[in-house]
C-alpha cells in the first residue's frame, strides 16, 4: 500500500482511569482524557480533537486556495462549536465554524468559493462527517 495513503497512530493508557497519551510518528504526544469521574480532565477529549481536526482541515483548504488566488492573508482564525445530542451516543448533531479573516483583497464571493471547494472535495474531515452532522460555516472578512 502507498504509505502516503496510510495514517497510523498509537494511544497508550497512562493512568488507572481513561487518560491516554496519543502519538503519531514524528510528532509530540498529545494527552487525551475524559471528564470526571471517569477521567481527570487532563487532556483533550476525543470530540475536542475532532473539532480541532475539522477546523484545521477547513482552514488549510481555505488558506491554500485563497493564496493560490493571489489573496493577501494578514490574519486567520477559526472558532468552532460542536452541539451534542442529549441521548447516547452523544455525538455532535451540529458543528458551527466561525472564520475570522483579515485580508484587504478577499471578497465574500472568494471565500464562498473556497469554502464550497473544501466542502465538496478538499477537506477529508468534512467528507467523513457529511450526512451525519449538520455543519454551518460563518465568516467575517476584515481589512485592518
Amino acid at each position: 500500500m502507498d504509505k502516503s495513503k496510510e495514517l497510523a497512530c498509537n494511544i497508550r493508557l497512562v493512568n488507572d482511569k481513561l487518560k491516554f497519551s496519543g502519538t503519531v510518528t514524528g510528532n509530540d504526544p498529545v494527552s487525551i482524557d475524559y471528564i470526571p469521574p471517569l477521567g481527570d480532565n487532563e487532556g483533550y477529549t476525543s470530540l475536542e480533537l475532532l473539532l480541532l481536526s475539522f477546523s484545521s482541515c477547513l482552514g488549510s483548504a481555505v488558506l491554500l486556495f485563497l493564496r493560490r488566488m493571489g489573496k493577501t492573508i494578514k490574519g486567520f482564525e477559526i472558532s468552532s462549536k460542536g452541539i451534542r445530542r442529549t441521548e447516547h451516543p452523544t455525538a455532535f448533531s451540529k458543528i458551527i465554524l466561525d472564520i475570522d479573516l483579515i485580508s484587504d483583497n478577499t471578497l465574500d464571493e472568494d471565500l464562498d468559493k473556497v469554502i464550497k471547494m473544501a466542502e465538496d472535495k478538499y477537506c477529508p474531515v468534512w467528507a467523513m462527517i457529511r450526512g451525519n452532522v449538520e455543519t454551518e460555516v460563518r465568516y467575517n472578512i476584515r481589512n485592518d
